[in-house]
């Protein structure tokens, strides 16, 4: 068990919403307010010790109270933002970090307090078995981050996680505007 006041988390805010069209998905309107900022009200609300926020220049203005992290090369995929992020977080008096996307508005805190309670070096949440964001890594297994590549993401790392079951719900990520009305 993590006290959250000893883990950074970082909200990956900076994707290209290629499957999304036209429009930046993050500035989407869910509930009357940009997407982003139903993930990042949960982790400022939560008391970690440290917010990192990995973003494009447009989404900034949405992130108040968070460090920001700008990514200029979204292109260089979901690792090039996860290493921006964790290195700035390991910069920080911390003992984990906790990964979370800017674009799954439905994880509840009762879900964050669960990864926080469990014991790992890397405990992700899961989906029938399959390891996802949110995720959290210890400080040692966080390092491991900062050698990402490509648009996996830690994919390959969150193999050997410590499983936080959640539903098709409050994990939903929106990738089209067609998961914005569902």
């Amino acid at each position: 068990m993590i006290a959250a006041d000893r883990v950074a988390a970082i909200l990956l805010a900076a994707g290209g919403s290629a499957r999304f069209g036209p429009a930046d998905k993050l500035h989407a309107e869910l509930d009357g307010r940009p997407l982003v900022t139903h993930a990042a009200a949960l982790i400022a609300g939560f008391g970690f010790g440290g917010l990192v926020a990995v973003c494009a220049r447009t989404t900034v203005t949405l992130l108040p109270g968070f460090d920001i992290v700008i990514n200029d090369a979204s292109e260089r995929g979901q690792s090039h933002s996860i290493r921006l992020g964790v290195a700035h977080a390991l910069e920080q008096d911390v003992d984990a970090v906790l990964v979370m996307l800017g674009d799954m508005p439905f994880v509840p805190a009762s879900h964050l307090r669960a990864l926080l309670a469990s014991d790992g070096a890397i405990i992700a949440s899961s989906l029938d078995g399959q390891a996802m964001p949110p995720a959290l890594f210890s400080r040692d297994a966080a390092r491991a981050l900062l050698a990402l590549e490509g648009d996996r993401g830690a994919r390959g790392l969150l193999r050997g996680a410590v499983l936080v079951p959640g539903d098709a719900a409050m994990l939903a990520d929106i990738d089209r505007p067609s998961d914005l009305r569902r």
